[in-house]
């Protein structure tokens, strides 16, 4: 079971996204194995809005592996309808950014899909374990 923290989020960010027909499977229901891509569109748009691209990211030496996730399923989302999608972060990152997500339409108050996933800064010269880029934590400190 997800369970988000009980304090307020420190960072978050919505996203805007439409599920196209290629998601969907027979059912008409978008494919559970898609939902974390979504979290990944999110969280790239989380970052960038904070000023600090993957792309920078990558060219300043870092990565960010997926190292843990979860989903909790709670109902369906179907072809076709504009899902928001919140990231949310608790605490600041420091070798570990700890990410928690909401999925929801217009067509439920409460959230579709609920989800967690942790990233560890690495290096990718060695490709260890490190701490937060400076610059990134600046960016979502002052976001």
């Amino acid at each position: 079971m997800i369970t988000f923290p009980e304090s307020a989020p420190i960072y978050s960010h919505k996203h805007k996204l439409r599920s196209r027909y290629g998601e969907t499977d027979q059912m008409g229901y978008v494919y559970y194995g898609h939902y974390l891509g979504y979290f990944e569109v999110a969280r790239t748009e989380m970052i960038r809005q904070a000023g600090y691209s993957y792309r920078q990211l990558e060219e300043d030496g870092y990565m960010l592996p997926v190292i843990y996730s979860q989903i909790a399923y709670k109902s369906p989302i179907f072809y076709d309808e504009e899902m928001t999608i919140e990231v949310l972060l608790f605490d600041e990152p420091a070798v570990k950014l700890n990410t928690y997500y909401k999925i929801w339409t217009d067509r439920r108050d409460t959230p579709h899909i609920l989800g967690e996933v942790t990233l560890c800064f690495a290096k990718m010269a060695d490709q260890k374990p490190c701490r937060a880029p400076n610059l990134f934590l600046e960016k979502i400190r002052n976001s």
